[in-house]
């Protein structure tokens, strides 16, 4: 792959340059305290709205004594073009062409939060809409003179080309775009009649009345729109890359989301799968003072994103190290909850990424902002770019890290997980849309909640793009109300041909663009799982405390309910009425398990025994034989292999104490030796015992250990 072997053993450093930030003088300096420290990669951001001073004039000179003084002390550079950062002359001189929100407000630059510059905009996407063919033109123009600048610089390693890949969900509805909406329309449905039939709006006489969707809600001409704005934003992302590649063919291509793909790929775009087969390498951006400390979300951020890249290299693109003191994610949590950085986190928070598969990381920023907001946060290195204990805790991982004694291991990758968690982005969408009113993320929570609930027992859950399923033996389904007929079908045949899966409540309720199946389940599944429905109800409102029973177990449901009449399967739990919740199916060589209501969700809002309990028995009821037993869940495991079959386990507590935990490996990796140790943490210790380790974790720290297999 082009420009991968560019990379360091393992790219280790910051986002530095954000034109007003750090100052000149300091640069020098900051560049020789990074190379004494380990660092090895940088990325800048180049920004159009800062180069391109007036129209075909460039000032080049910053970015130019970035890219050499990389070069003189051996770091290499990643280009994060900018050109979501807009010239003001550009925005005044286009301003028929910016964004435009679906009020008819027309976005205006703003100041930037994270570079404290302005050209900025509402969102990942800028001001100027790139539907627009001037637009188009004079922001192709830049990244050209860009690419041709620097790509045989000795410091180039690759470009970004899409900072955290999302947008607004406000935009855009410019006559551009709502031009090149009708265009797609077209051609999905071949004629303005065959449109007006699908969206119920009968008296279309002419293309030009057809307009994007102003209120959103649960209708086809909603889905298609929220489709269509997804389609148009990664388009635009192609074009960055080809006009790019068409320069230059020899660097690296990248870019890194925002890990959101559970809770905004509908609303935001934020479609980490979409977007990681766009590239050489993807990466994604995960503070713990944004989103909250606890362990089960950091190692989801990194678990979505291995997903997603489907055996891509990926690197942890922006990783917390240093406080965030201002911003609202913050106001209200606890100083521990990720508001100042300890160099314990750093160390816990960045073994937990590479642990997870990521290969490369970098902090947000090298030194803070001393402008905005944002001053003071996120960094390693003090506010004068002075050392720090994070920034020396940093230093010995970045120092590790790239010691040759480290290459087999992190040229391992993590092993495939114990049960998937099946992401369908068409059910998102329609939750989106059907809760968009009263603001409910019943899909999130679901998701979420299953996540957790295999993870509170030491469980590794891969996220399961619908597209993937035949990689996998066993599948959970945590929210899976809407699904299209092919959808249905992939997942019948897939049941069919030896798969097992456990749904949660409704599946498919919701078909093709949005319909309701007269006979549920939809799609046929009803044969599937040998049961249809006898009675539901959508009342989220009052359904919190609602519990069903499963060999002797009370379990927690919640959103809506559903209960079934068996057809050939077997009810195997009930609700406190008596009628069935619970119905077990074999179906061709495979099976399945049907749950009446939510019990992901249930597990998310209130972490009870009954719902962990339950989680348990869907893994035995599924034949699932874990890699790894904890005697305490609140350290975790992994295993990765290298491609020579060399095994690693990397077990890591997140916890602030020491922790003391017994580790049983499955049957299926036989007799095995522990040995030697690739990070042995701080007063770490360990001994085997036949398939088991009797291990001593300190605080915030890890053991990783390589195994070797003595007899299988």
């Amino acid at each position: 792959m082009a420009g991968m072997d560019k990379l360091p053993q393992l790219p280790y450093g910051a986002v530095y340059f954000r034109k007003s930030n750090p100052p000149r003088e300091d640069w020098e300096r900051d560049y020789a305290v990074a190379e004494e420290d380990g660092m090895n990669i940088n990325r800048h951001w180049f920004m159009w709205g800062a180069i391109e001073v007036a129209q075909g004039v460039y000032d080049w000179e910053d970015y130019d004594r970035h890219m050499d003084l990389a070069a003189k002390h051996g770091i290499k550079t990643i280009i994060a073009e900018m050109i979501i950062s807009v010239p003001e002359w550009a925005a005044h001189e286009y301003a028929h062409a910016v964004h435009v929100r679906a009020d008819g407000t027309p976005l205006r630059t703003q100041m930037g939060v994270s570079s404290a510059s302005g050209g900025f905009g509402e969102g990942s996407q800028g001001v100027l809409n790139l539907d627009c063919p001037e637009v188009k033109e004079l922001a192709g123009k830049f990244l050209t003179e860009l690419a041709l600048r620097y790509k045989d610089h000795p410091a180039m390693a690759g470009y970004d080309v899409w900072n955290e890949c999302n947008y607004s969900p406000n935009v855009c509805h410019s006559p551009y775009t709502q031009a090149k909406f009708r265009i797609w329309l077209n051609q999905k449905y071949g004629s303005l009649h065959a449109l007006s039939q699908a969206w119920h709006r009968y008296s279309y006489t002419s293309w030009e009345q057809v307009r994007a969707p102003q209120q959103l809600g649960p209708y086809p001409e909603c889905i298609d729109w929220v489709q269509f704005t997804k389609i148009n934003f990664y388009e635009h992302m192609q074009w960055r890359i080809d006009l790019i590649r068409s320069v230059d063919d020899h660097n690296l291509i990248t870019a890194h989301g925002i890990a959101g793909s559970i809770n905004v790929m509908a609303s935001m775009g934020a479609d980490d799968w979409l977007a990681a087969s766009k590239v050489d390498l993807y990466g994604y951006t995960w503070v713990a003072s944004r989103k909250g400390n606890q362990p089960w979300k950091q190692w989801h951020a990194v678990d979505v994103t291995r997903a997603a890249s489907r055996g891509k290299t990926f690197w942890h693109a922006e990783t917390q190290g240093g406080p965030l003191w201002l911003q609202p994610q913050v106001i209200g949590r606890a100083k521990e909850d990720g508001r100042v950085t300890e160099p314990a986190d750093i160390r816990i928070w960045q073994m937990i990424t590479l642990a997870g598969g990521a290969r490369g990381v970098l902090f947000p920023r090298w030194r803070p902002l001393l402008d905005g907001p944002l001053f003071g946060a996120f960094g390693p290195y003090a506010m004068d770019g002075s050392r720090t204990p994070r920034s020396d805790m940093a230093s010995s991982i970045a120092k590790w890290a790239n010691d040759p004694g480290q290459r087999e291991l992190l040229e391992s990758a993590p092993i495939q997980g114990d049960i998937g968690i099946l992401v369908v982005p068409d059910t998102q969408v329609f939750d989106y849309l059907l809760n968009r009113e009263g603001k409910n993320a019943f899909y999130e929570q679901a998701m979420w909640g299953a996540y957790q609930g295999f993870f509170d027992q030491g469980v590794q859950a891969d996220w399961v793009h619908m597209d993937d399923i035949k990689q996998y033996r066993v599948l959970y389904w945590p929210y899976p109300i809407m699904i299209g007929s092919q959808e249905g079908e992939a997942l019948r045949q897939w049941v069919a041909e030896g798969g097992t899966l456990i749904s949660e409540g409704c599946p498919a309720y919701f078909g093709d663009r949005g319909k309701v199946g007269t006979r549920q389940p939809n799609h046929g599944l009803d044969q599937v799982f040998g049961a249809v429905e006898s009675n539901v109800e959508f009342m989220p409102d009052i359904s919190g405390e609602l519990r069903f029973e499963l060999d002797g177990i009370q379990v927690r449901g919640g959103i809506y309910n559903q209960s079934y009449k068996a057809e050939g399967g077997q009810v195997a739990g009930h609700y406190a009425d008596g009628t069935a919740a619970v119905v077990q199916h074999t179906y061709g060589q495979g099976k399945t398990m049907l749950v009446g209501t939510f019990p992901s969700a249930g597990y998310y809002h209130a972490h009870e025994d009954g719902n962990l309990a339950y989680f348990a028995k869907v893994l035995e009821w599924a034949g699932v034989n874990p890699h790894i037993k904890l005697s305490d869940s609140s350290v975790q495991a992994r295993i990765s292999r290298q491609a020579n079959g060399a095994l690693f386990i990397w077990i890591l507590n997140p916890e602030r104490e020491p922790k003391s935990v017994e580790l049983e490996l499955s049957s299926e990796y036989g007799a095995w030796q522990a040995g030697p140790a690739y990070w042995d943490g701080v007063d770490s210790q360990w001994n085997q015992d036949g398939s088991k380790l009797q291990v001593t974790v300190a605080g915030r720290d890890a053991l990783i250990i390589g195994l070797k297999v003595t007899q299988v």
